[in-house]
């Protein structure tokens, strides 16, 4: 009788053939466990003290009991064009089902290659996918929805690139891999049949409570719309970049997805673009929120035949969820700003405040997640904002707005101690912890991301700012 746990169901393949195709990860020569996340396992209701040292399961050599191996196909909109795509180095082993009755789709990333590879090697360097590792745990960590990475594992394989790199797997941890992009793909492929399996297993899987509502489709696109207006008013509160928002990058689930060219923002500024590949700066922080609309607008173009018969109708009611979006997206994002300022209650100039202190930020080149922090502890020696003359009068008129709430200026803190983080990934500390375990010393990576599991803890010597370079930090995809 087995003890680790395992625990599959495999519903994704009651869907049509045209969304998946069976395969087995690669079989590598040497896996070697490089870090397990014990308390994730447990959470899935398996058993860690089998599982971590169990490097031949999640480099996929030794399959799981229960497991299926499949591929999804999905398409996408990456900077704006379509493409076919599809798990290209990836394979999704089965849907956990856990001791509460949650499911959770387990994932191997950087397993070889698929049909839906193209030209690529199916495979994955261990730095990128020990970045996953630890931003998804920062993610998790400030209550941001996201994927998670359960193991990295080394394969004893050589990664090609543009230089020889220790190849990788990661096992990710998802609510499910469905994306906008699996609708691009079914209106570009499939039928309406296909539409309308898919649509209905989302809401299944994901919206059991709209399911078999006459307007269970317009429904199933608010609902998206609201979950993504609520994720990435969040990523803004942070100060996150995710730095590739292609449809295929957007799931269902509201879950953030792909940590490849993301990073977190030290020095305030909107026009920030971390991606090397994004020139135009199209995936730029303060673009992110239209992007969302921009790939939700894809995701109603899909769903427009299961919406109304008649397409004007089923393009007027999909408008009207688009622009709800962004009403979802501005409530979440300006609540949370106001969390941030201390701001208990709501008032009519609060925007106003929050755009000065904002345009302030950017003009003197202020160290975004220091400055809200340094604000809720008063704390004159962590951000030059106390001392600035130019300050002086926002400060003031802070001080007033906080001083008209009938709320005590503890609880304002408490509040704003609550949604600023004092820790967040910064990108120098990610970038140590990297260099540091492709030599193998794995310390570095070990104590970042035990502070990172405490964001909103002090830490004098996690929370400095990066020392000032002249070079532009930036991060990569497909590797």
């Amino acid at each position: 009788m087995r003890t680790d746990g395992w625990n599959f169901e495999h519903t994704y393949t009651e869907l049509p053939k045209i969304f998946y195709r069976m395969q087995a990860p690669e079989v590598f020569p040497h896996p070697q466990m490089v870090v397990f996340d014990q308390g994730l396992a447990q959470t899935l209701g398996l058993n860690p003290d089998k599982l971590k040292n169990a490097a031949t399961i999640f480099a996929g050599r030794e399959l799981p009991c229960g497991a299926k191996p499949i591929s999804q196909a999905y398409a996408g909109y990456q900077f704006g064009h379509f493409n076919i795509l599809g798990d290209g180095r990836a394979v999704l082993l089965g849907e956990q089902i856990t001791p509460e009755d949650r499911r959770f789709d387990i994932q191997l990333k950087g397993s070889g290659r698929t049909p839906y590879s193209r030209r690529g090697d199916g495979l994955a360097a261990l730095s990128p996918m020990l970045r996953e590792y630890i931003i998804s745990r920062a993610m998790f960590s400030l209550g941001i929805p996201t994927t998670r990475s359960l193991a990295v594992v080394l394969t004893g394989q050589e990664v090609i690139r543009d230089r020889v790199l220790k190849g990788a797997v990661l096992t990710r941890v998802a609510s499910s891999h469905l994306r906008v992009g699996t609708f691009d793909y079914v209106r570009a492929l499939g039928t309406e049949e296909d539409l309308r399996a898919l649509a209905d297993y989302c809401i299944w899987r994901h919206f059991p409570l709209i399911l078999n509502r006459e307007d269970q489709y317009l429904l199933f696109l608010r609902e998206i719309c609201r979950l993504q207006a609520s994720l990435i008013a969040k990523w803004q509160l942070v100060g996150f970049i995710h730095g590739v928002m292609n449809t295929d990058n957007m799931t269902i689930s509201g879950e953030t997805i792909d940590y490849g060219p993301c990073a977190f923002m030290d020095i305030y500024d909107p026009d920030t673009v971390f991606s090397s590949i994004d020139a135009t700066g199209r995936y730029a922080y303060k673009n992110q929120p239209g992007i969302g609309a921009w790939n939700l607008s894809r995701l109603a173009e899909s769903l427009l035949p299961l919406l109304n018969e008649n397409q004007d109708r089923a393009v007027e009611l999909a408008e009207k969820e688009i622009a709800a979006y962004w009403e979802y997206y501005n409530e979440n994002w300006l609540t949370g700003m106001r969390k941030k300022l201390g701001l208990i209650d709501a008032a009519p100039k609060d925007a106003d405040l929050i755009a000065q202190l904002l345009n302030l930020m950017n003009i003197h080149k202020l160290d975004y997640t220091n400055t809200f922090r340094a604000l809720c502890c008063q704390d004159r020696k962590v951000s030059p904002i106390f001392e600035m003359p130019q300050f002086a009068p926002w400060l003031e008129t802070w001080q007033a707005r906080l001083d008209r709430q009938r709320q005590s200026s503890h609880d304002a803190m408490d509040l704003m101690k609550q949604h600023n983080p004092a820790i967040i990934p910064r990108n120098h500390r990610v970038e140590d912890a990297l260099a540091a375990a492709e030599s193998g010393d794995l310390t570095v990576m070990d104590n970042l991301l035990n502070a990172l599991s405490n964001p909103y803890m002090e830490s004098e010597e996690y929370s400095l700012s990066p020392a000032q370079t002249s070079c532009k930090y930036q991060t990569f995809c497909g590797t």
